[in-house]
């Protein structure tokens, strides 16, 4: 095999999200990153729909020949169903006339029509017929330019060219990470940089069979990657099932078109707020329960439904509710209401106040250790996520612990720092997770507390309390460094001698 055969799918990749992210150069300069980010995503979706489609109807035309009925009747048992009028190509093909926003916006209106089950309102918070574009001439002109460059043969992403399925969805993921790195604080709302998503889903390690939840899931890159550990331990399987809520429109647009794009159909991402409106209900109206529940909520939320806890219909905060300005403990408490009772683990991204606040937190944090539901703190490099310089922790709750200790790791100075985000390698993210699994004392890196240390601390989960990392500076020798002073003035002595007959032999002293 040659060796441009073996690299195939590699370059493909960068090809792809090179060129997906070449195509936001229509934009910059005219609209900000942060409203062109909905259309370039929404158009990379349309396009790989069109793609696909066409690629099959294709495949169908060489085996069958000309029999139109047969071919219709193939084309109804796709994954999704794709009218004419909003295929790519017809848009396409009208992009010099008038009308480019109103034209887009009914394909994708007659995508959802089509697709009800799987697409329904997807596009509702979505309008490429929008003055956020500009006046009609200018939207036009962006419009046309947008659809000419997703017409590049470098974004023609049929499956028989591009062959994995994944490749189009690690293609949105890139773009979704490019928007966060370039979106400042509004990038935590819909993204968890991908190594600290990894590492979360290898804590809680999901296996077949088991129900997933994220009720604050973003763009669904966390659940992604709890349903790609269940997929690589499993060959492959699709037993498990994926749920997920996110309060914000475009944001669960996103969601949802993420996990078409990764070809998983067995997920439930509903629109709304969590803490106000929980929509993963059962049939009785009653909180749904799961095997793993994943998040990386907003930090420290001001207006998360403080108001209405103390009488919330599903017993959430039976607890404690915790304060006005702060929402971690709101969303905490619901993660662990969701949990089943003998399967349930949990993994949580939260600002390190959490760990330490007085008050109503802290009568809350003592509730969740004395019930002996922690099992674990992970203290995270600053400058992870997007957004914030902060450091962040992880929290692991479980629901089938043995013992009342609690694993405390210090993994803030591993990482691979760069120049506005640090990252975790693949090194830093493995040493974490073995650690957690020996659950080991590990010197100036984790420790295993007993509920007697930690009640000795108060019930403060302050890392440094349980984990030193302090380093012991070298004995300094006074007499040593005193012999060097001398040296050295000596040898200033003799340089400055030396000096003074240069300025003499040069006639500038006398």
């Amino acid at each position: 095999m040659s060796n441009d055969a073996t690299h195939n799918v590699a370059i493909k990749q960068e090809r792809i999200n090179k060129a997906v992210w070449n195509a936001c150069d229509t934009f910059r300069g005219t609209v900000d990153p942060s409203i062109y980010k909905d259309y370039v995503l929404t158009m990379l979706f349309v396009k790989y729909l069109s793609d696909v489609w066409q690629d099959h109807y294709d495949q169908y035309k060489a085996e069958h020949g000309d029999f139109p009925a047969l071919i219709h009747e193939l084309m109804q048992n796709e994954r999704f169903v794709l009218p004419p009028d909003a295929n790519f190509y017809s848009m396409y093909e009208a992009r010099h006339e008038p009308g480019n926003g109103e034209r887009i916006d009914k394909a994708l209106h007659a995508i959802e029509e089509a697709n009800t089950g799987k697409l329904a309102d997807v596009f509702q918070d979505i309008s490429f017929n929008s003055t956020k574009l500009g006046d009609e001439r200018q939207k036009n002109e962006i419009l046309k330019a947008l659809l000419e460059d997703f017409a590049k043969d470098d974004l023609n992403l049929r499956p028989s060219r591009v062959g994995k399925l994944d490749i189009i969805g690690n293609a949105y993921e890139y773009l979704i990470k490019q928007f966060a790195a370039s979106s400042g604080k509004k990038a935590g709302e819909f993204y968890t940089p991908p190594e600290v998503s990894e590492l979360i889903a290898e804590l809680v390690a999901p296996i077949e069979g088991d129900e997933i939840s994220d009720p604050a899931c973003g763009s669904a890159s966390l659940l992604l990657k709890c349903a790609n550990q269940v997929r690589n331990a499993y060959d492959g399987s699709k037993r498990f099932a994926l749920y997920g809520q996110e309060a914000i429109g475009s944001t669960w647009a996103l969601a949802k078109m993420n996990m078409f794009l990764h070809g998983i159909d067995n997920h439930k991402i509903e629109w709304g707020d969590t803490l106000r409106n929980p929509k993963l209900l059962d049939g009785e109206g009653k909180l749904m329960h799961f095997d793993v529940v994943v998040a990386n909520p907003p930090f420290s939320l001001e207006k998360w439904g403080h108001e209405a806890a103390s009488h919330d219909p599903y017993g959430r905060f039976r607890r404690g509710v915790p304060p006005k300005t702060k929402g971690d403990y709101a969303f905490i408490l619901h993660m662990i209401e969701t949990l089943k009772p003998r399967t349930g683990r949990m993994g949580v991204v939260v600002p390190h106040g959490v760990l330490f606040r007085g008050s109503s937190e802290g009568k809350i944090r003592k509730e969740l250790i004395d019930e002996g539901l922690l099992d674990a703190v992970i203290g995270l490099p600053e400058k992870l996520f997007y957004g914030t310089g902060i450091p962040a922790a992880i929290l692991v709750f479980r629901k089938d612990k043995i013992d009342s200790k609690v694993l405390f790791i210090d993994a803030s100075r591993d990482f691979v720092a760069g120049k506005n985000q640090n990252q975790l390698s693949d090194e830093n993210v493995a040493k974490v997770v073995s650690t957690y699994q020996k659950r080991e004392t590990v010197d100036k890196y984790s420790y295993l507390a007993s509920l007697e240390d930690i009640q000795e601390n108060d019930y403060n989960l302050n890392i440094p309390r349980y984990v030193d990392t302090f380093e012991e500076e070298e004995e300094i020798d006074l007499m040593a460094v005193r012999a060097e002073r001398q040296k050295l003035k000596s040898r200033l002595d003799e340089l400055d001698r030396e000096m003074e007959g240069y300025l003499k032999e040069l006639g500038y002293v006398s």
